[in-house]
């Protein structure tokens, strides 16, 4: 094969250190971008944190007298150009259609799990809740169980589901056991059994009609209408099931009202006795932007100044920049002070693009604002892209894990953006407006005579969307709303 040169011309992004700084603060959550802050107040010398009751100008009126007390910062920031032109050069870069995962990973520090050691003693932290094992766990310790009956029973629970349920069967579990304690079957049923009495009640059950009847026997014999509630869960469970309330009450043998009485008990019941108990921490959302209603009437959108330490530029540190001096420690205090800036900068930069993209939602959801869901318009990621002249992957990253609070309560801001659906007049209706009428609709139906999908649709229609039936049946599903025929309810 013969060797050759060629030219040839192309584009390439090249992405600063400082470009992409910029971006990954871009897209980090408040409580993320809060550590992101503190470990740069750690690590560099520079930066120190600026008080709240300090003005903005003050503090700019400050830094600068700090960097120009030294001819040596003059120099450091005419290496990397003025103030106007490195957020000009940062506003440009920031609407480039780049590829974010090369940029940012999506880990950080933050989103790792915590350690014990490393949590301090005064830190305001929620923990995780108590699993059901650790639980039921705890609970045999108290029973006074003989040391083989305890080890029993602490297999059961291992073998406990989530959702309250045994995964295994009892055969299996006598199984595991040693040969020379020579237990059958029924050595694991009577430990078993004291499981499902501990709380929650129904536990390790391996159906849900025994966790259903194992509840209604802890009530006290007195309770109206038990003895029917557990004829019905023995024998017509799958009636119950499918709303069969006619044959339900011919084999029972009793009335609407009694059967009403009936149902109404077993309705206070846990299926799921699991779900009662869960580990999971919880999570808690800081609003980035605030929404309020002006004296004329008019929306307007405010940073949440308190979601994050307001930072600046030690001005002492800053001038004890020396020009020509090439020691090592001012090198080092010449690289902080140039990172530092580029911080501060990005994150002005964060909060102007923030600011800009509420505002913009604000301005075409006025009329959620003002009457609720059913008045939400359509909205597309690629309208505020336009709107304020940035790329659309932008819009994506600033409008993830960023919330609004509102007169009528706080939401992310992807909340807003839904598809919609063409009217009877021609016009557009957002999705989310859509789900606001189902679910007005499904609110005010008769529970003896549930609305059915293609019901829905034509309820729709009469109010000027026009609707596929199965898209009202996604809608329905997709808001966890029942089928017809199991919102059924005896009358």
């Amino acid at each position: 094969m013969k060797q050759s040169l060629q030219l040839g011309l192309g584009q390439q992004l090249t992405m600063t250190p400082q470009l992409q700084q910029a971006i990954r603060l871009l897209q980090l959550s408040t409580l993320e971008l809060r550590h992101e802050i503190q470990e740069a107040l750690e690590s560099n010398l520079m930066l120190e944190q600026a008080s709240e009751t300090e003005d903005d100008a003050d503090t700019d009126a400050e830094t600068e007298h700090g960097e120009g007390s030294d001819s040596a910062t003059a120099s450091d920031t005419n290496e990397t150009g003025s103030d106007e032109s490195v957020t000009d050069q940062l506003a440009s870069q920031l609407d480039v259609d780049a590829n974010w995962d090369e940029v940012y990973d999506g880990a950080t520090p933050y989103s790792q799990p915590d350690h014990d050691d490393e949590r301090s003693l005064f830190e305001n932290q929620s923990a995780g809740g108590q699993s059901l094992q650790d639980y039921l766990h705890w609970q045999i310790g108290l029973t006074g169980l003989s040391e083989r009956d305890q080890i029993i029973a602490e297999t059961i629970v291992e073998a406990v589901g989530d959702d309250g349920y045994l995964t295994s069967d009892l055969e299996a579990l006598r199984a595991t056991f040693p040969a020379e304690w020579k237990l059958d079957t029924d050595d694991v049923e009577a430990v078993l059994r004291r499981v499902q009495h501990l709380d929650p009640v129904g536990v390790a059950a391996r159906e849900p009609r025994e966790a259903l009847l194992i509840q209604l026997h802890e009530l006290p014999s007195s309770t109206p209408y038990r003895e029917t509630a557990e004829r019905l869960i023995d024998r017509y469970l799958e009636l119950l099931a499918n709303r069969q309330y006619a044959q339900l009450k011919r084999r029972l043998r009793i009335d609407q009202d009694e059967l009403a009485a009936t149902v109404g008990l077993i309705q206070t019941l846990d299926p799921h006795p699991g779900s009662q108990i869960s580990d999971e921490r919880a999570s808690y959302v800081i609003p980035d932007v605030f929404v309020r209603r002006g004296q004329d009437g008019g929306w307007y959108v405010d940073i949440n100044d308190h979601a994050h330490p307001r930072l600046r530029v030690n001005s002492y540190y800053a001038s004890l920049v020396r020009r020509g001096d090439t020691s090592a420690d001012n090198t080092m205090m010449r690289q902080h002070l140039q990172e530092a800036r580029w911080f501060i900068k990005s994150l002005q930069s964060r909060n102007e693009t923030l600011l800009r993209v509420a505002e913009c939602i604000v301005e075409r959801q006025r009329g959620f604002l003002e009457h609720g869901e059913e008045a939400m318009q359509p909205l597309v990621l690629r309208e505020i892209a336009e709107a304020i002249e940035m790329h659309e992957s932008t819009i994506s990253r600033i409008t993830t894990q960023k919330y609004m609070h509102t007169p009528r309560g706080t939401f992310e801001f992807k909340y807003f953006f839904s598809s919609h659906v063409q009217t009877v007049d021609g016009g557009e209706c957002a999705a989310t407006a859509i789900r606001a009428r189902i679910r007005r609709l499904v609110a005010a139906e008769d529970p003896a005579r549930p609305l059915s999908d293609n019901r829905l649709t034509e309820l729709l229609r009469d109010e000027g969307i026009n609707v596929a039936r199965r898209t009202v049946a996604k809608y329905r599903e997709a808001m966890a709303i029942a089928s017809s025929t199991e919102r059924k309810r005896l009358a």
